[in-house]
């Protein structure tokens, strides 16, 4: 047995604990015969860096995963990395950037191709940093959304889903990024306040009609003034009076002199400006859904915008030249199509001027009112998101959401904490079409070729500046060029001999028997790809042995955040493909924020940074505050201190297993309790059981909260603070075997949350024939000893009230008292007489004695029957005393009364800044204690 250093260096042993783990295979021990127990660890982007998000989900994970493993199971841990299209594709073309080179100066293969190289020099940091926070994933089948195995899932998912009906290519809006050129998610969209305008203009009525007022216009109001080029409609409330004589009437746009209807929509608010709403459904999601119930179908949209949201011919012609090429808002000194077009209705006599006072009741004139506007923004471009008509691939998703709902309905999908599945419901009741298609080269390239219609054959294809694909082609679905051809053939004739081209641009018309088609050149959402990991990272579509052991998977810890964006896709495909859940239950926790309760935002400067808090205090204690933290439907504060105060239990585990050293206490050779006899040793064992029934009930309900600080009191108060005090003077031969067993517990118990500090003492404390990560679970089947609890229970009681009393009372740390009991019944007296010397030496007790009372002032204890009388007269200045403590009763009394009537006063509570208001309940709360704690102190000395 190795002595153990008086202090420990969290760093080396983290490295090196690591190390051995993986090298030893040791996060998959081979248990073929064993319980399987599975969980995927959502993938993080390639790209990505420990977060702070990343600590508290993958710790919450690893938690589980050891826990499941110590208890004997096959526990697998699938890890793995996504490919993130967008982010890795930003990544690379920057490096581009810097070298002044560009992606456009390569062919696809050839840039794919540098993408790759950069994923084997640079795309590991993720990982790595995983690995620093002791994550125990299946490191030996590591898996990447773009491997061969996994890619061949993605691409027959696809054609399958093509197949089934679920998965169809429609023109549809979109959140379109004009820096990436590509649809993306919600998900990347980050909406923020900007300060715009809101612009209001004439249009005129067409052929003399006439407002009920006799106005030959309509005013309409917008955010957006450059989309009027592409307006189809002015909406207004059906049941508005002022409108109701219009409804499907004409209008004039006056600067493209396009005409269209006025529509009765409840779109439309009559109590909101005007009441009339221009209508551009190729541009906006509430116009579109307007459109389409005014009865224009998606194909006869209008678009003014090409991918890079500069202005573009509509498909009627009508968007004056001057406009072409603008981009839609000034940039680089150049008005933008906004611009022009308010400077021409200006022009036009047509703009309605803004009218505002100045404080001196002056009105001032301006072509818009200021307004605060609600902006989406690309999160990585960090441009304006442009919403865009363009033909995409989707699934049928309101199809696919049938399954995963009723699983949860019936049970077969928990969700935890319950409270989340109203919000889940809601959502897949009212499901979109899920956009799959982006318009990037890093991906899964979509599996799907295009050639032209028989009658169409000879014509040339033009993709347009909007990189829409304009005309109706025949659509080949194939998992492989191979297929896509044979079904090219079956449609234009077996003879027929192909040329594939990249697009439509370069596809080439019939020449004697050879016939150019082109493959769709944009890849798959990362979230598609995603969606397949429960069962795609297992072998799927192979009927592997793995598949078919770990399928479906126990469990699923995620963020609420991606709930719809991966969680419900995942049950989606799961149910659809494999016909069975993807997990049985899903845990989602909640954000960490910072120590005021704010999100974490790199512009307000308040992230954290996980790598650093383990520099300076260590995996272990940044992983049990993740823990202690978590609370189901919560967020976590961001506290530094308590991490170091995790820190500190750490250094106390450490101590105590020294003073264990030095007493001659080593491993245990028992998985079971030794026999006991002394109350003191019998007490520790029961707490040890009590505290594992603790840790699998919250690990059984999924509270990591509950069961970190179940282990957490159990080592600092009753082993470290009770057991040990109450042994050292007592550490015969079955102590050392009892201290032995219990310390051995708590190394397992605690393991799952800290667990290099934990391997570290398992192998310094004895000689081990298995490393702790693959140790046994405590068992939990001993018989509570209610008896030796109920003693020493008794006994800290005491020993504590004593303790609180001399120190409230100003008693000298040095001076023993005598103390006297009172009405003590016949188990007090026992328990004093087998508990004396413990009494003495930790209550500082110079003598006991049972009587009826003393003579002069003395400070009484109650502990259930009996009181405890401790003689107080020559140890302090009684008067003096009772003094200090009623002066520092009553300011405290009167600050607490003071806190109270600012909390009770409504203005305080509404108009105070939130942490304001905490702060002085907090405040409140400590000022109460301490008054209760100051009036127990002060009747004491009766």
């Amino acid at each position: 047995m190795t002595e153990l250093p008086k202090t420990f260096d969290p760093a080396d042993i983290e490295s090196r604990w690591y190390a051995h783990w993986e090298k030893n295979g040791l996060f998959r021990p081979e248990r073929p015969g064993a319980e399987p127990f599975t969980i995927v660890n959502p993938p993080p982007n390639v790209t990505g860096s420990l977060h702070i998000g990343h600590a508290l989900d993958n710790t919450l994970q690893d938690i589980v995963i050891r826990y499941e493993r110590l208890r004997g199971k096959d526990a697998l841990w699938v890890v793995g990395t996504d490919h993130a299209g967008i982010a890795t594709q930003m990544v690379v073309e920057r490096q581009m950037e810097a070298r002044q080179d560009k992606r456009t100066n390569y062919t696809r293969d050839q840039f794919v191709e540098k993408v790759w190289e950069w994923k084997a020099e640079s795309g590991g940091a993720i990982t790595r940093q995983l690995r620093r926070l002791g994550c125990s994933m299946d490191w030996a089948n590591e898996r990447f959304t773009m491997d061969e195995g996994f890619s061949k899932a993605v691409i027959k998912t696809f054609v399958e889903l093509h197949k089934r009906g679920l998965l169809y290519r429609d023109k549809r809006l979109v959140n379109w990024d004009p820096h990436f050129r590509s649809a993306i998610s919600d998900l990347e969209v980050e909406t923020k306040e900007v300060k715009g305008g809101f612009w209001h203009f004439r249009y005129p009525l067409a052929d003399g009609a006439k407002l009920a007022n006799g106005a030959d216009h309509i005013v309409v109001a917008t955010t957006r003034p450059e989309t009027m080029l592409a307006d189809m409609a002015v909406a207004v409330h059906p049941e508005d009076p002022r409108y109701k004589d219009v409804i499907g009437k004409d209008i004039l746009q006056p600067i493209t002199g396009r005409r269209f209807k006025i529509v009765g929509d409840d779109y439309a608010d009559p109590e909101l400006g005007s009441g009339a709403v221009k209508i551009t459904p190729g541009h906006d999601f509430n116009d579109f859904e307007v459109g389409k119930r005014a009865g224009f179908k998606a194909a006869d949209m209008l678009n003014m915008f090409d991918a890079e949201a500069n202005v573009i011919q509509t498909a009627d012609g009508l968007i004056p030249e001057r406009f072409l090429g603008l981009h839609r808002f000034s940039r680089d000194g150049v008005d933008g199509a906004r611009e022009l077009v308010v400077a021409e209705m200006k022009a036009l006599g047509l703009l309605v001027p803004h009218i505002s006072k100045t404080k001196e009741g002056e009105e001032v004139e301006s072509d818009a009112e200021p307004r605060t506007i609600q902006t989406p923004f690309g999160d990585r471009s960090g441009v304006v998101i442009e919403p865009w008509l363009t033909d995409q691939w989707y699934v049928d998703a309101e199809k696919l959401a049938v399954a995963p709902m009723q699983a949860v309905r019936d049970g077969r999908i928990e969700i935890v904490p319950k409270t989340w599945e109203k919000t889940f419901f809601n959502w897949m009741e009212n499901i979109q079409p899920w956009c799959v298609s982006r318009q990037l080269w890093w991906g899964h390239q979509i599996p799907v070729w295009y050639g032209p219609k028989k009658e169409e054959i000879g014509l040339m294809y033009d993709l347009g500046r909007g990189q829409e694909m304009r005309g109706d082609f025949e659509v080949f679905v194939a998992e492989s060029e191979e297929q896509a051809l044979e079904a090219a053939r079956e449609y234009y004739g077996s003879d027929t001999q192909f040329t594939i081209f990249d697009n439509p641009l370069h596809a080439a018309t019939r020449s004697g028997q050879t016939l150019g088609i082109w493959r769709d050149p944009d890849v798959l959402d990362t979230w598609f790809s995603s969606a397949l990991w429960p069962f795609g990272t297992l072998g799927w579509p192979e009927e592997t042995d793995t598949l078919k052991r770990h399928y479906p998977n126990d469990l699923l810890i995620s963020g609420f955040d991606i709930l719809f964006f991966w969680d419900a896709r995942m049950a989606m495909q799961g149910l659809e493909f494999m016909g069975d859940v993807p997990w049985r239950k899903l845990y989602l926790h909640g954000l960490v924020r910072a120590a005021d309760g704010q999100k974490m935002s790199k512009s307000k400067g308040n992230v954290v940074d996980p790598l650093g808090l383990i520099d300076k205090f260590g995996a272990d204690a940044l992983r049990f505050f993740m823990s202690a933290m978590e609370s189901q439907g919560r967020d976590v504060k961001m506290d530094e201190k308590r991490v170091e105060g995790y820190r500190n239990f750490a250094t106390k585990l450490w101590n105590a297993a020294r003073f264990l050293q030095s007493n001659g206490v080593t491993a245990s050779t028992s998985h079971e309790a030794p026999h006991a006899e002394a109350p003191v040793n019998r007490w520790i064992i029961a707490e040890t059981v009590a505290t594992v029934q603790a840790i699998d009930t919250a690990m059984t309900e999924l509270r990591f909260d509950a069961a970190a600080n179940a282990i957490y009191h159990f080592v600092w108060d009753q082993f470290c603070d009770w057991y040990i005090e109450l042994t050292k003077s007592a550490m015969d031969d079955e102590t050392r075997a009892v201290a032995g067993w219990a310390f051995d517990q708590i190394l397992v118990m605690l393991h799952p949350f800290m667990p290099f500090i934990t391997e570290e003492l398992w192998h310094l404390t004895g000689e081990r024939e298995t490393a702790l990560i693959v140790a046994r679970w405590p068992q939990a089947l001993y018989a509570v000893d209610s008896e030796a609890q109920a003693e020493i229970d008794w006994l800290i009681r005491l020993i504590s009230a004593m303790r609180t009393a001399r120190t409230e009372l100003n008693v000298p740390p040095g001076a023993k008292l005598g103390v006297v009991v009172q009405d003590a019944s016949e188990e007090t007296r026992r328990r004093i007489d087998r508990q004396g010397a413990a009494l003495a030496r930790l209550g500082r007790v110079e003598s006991l004695s049972f009587g009826d009372s003393v003579e002069g002032g003395a400070a009484q204890i109650v502990v259930d029957e009996a009181t405890f009388i401790l003689p107080l007269e020559g140890v302090i200045d009684i008067v003096a005393e009772k003094a200090r403590l009623a002066k520092a009763l009553a300011a405290a009394e009167k600050e607490r009364d003071s806190l109270s009537g600012r909390l009770s006063n409504p203005s305080f509570v509404e108009k105070a800044k939130p942490e304001a208001v905490a702060k002085a309940r907090e405040d409140h709360g400590e000022k109460a204690a301490e008054a209760e704690r100051l009036k127990a102190a002060l009747e004491r000395l009766a």
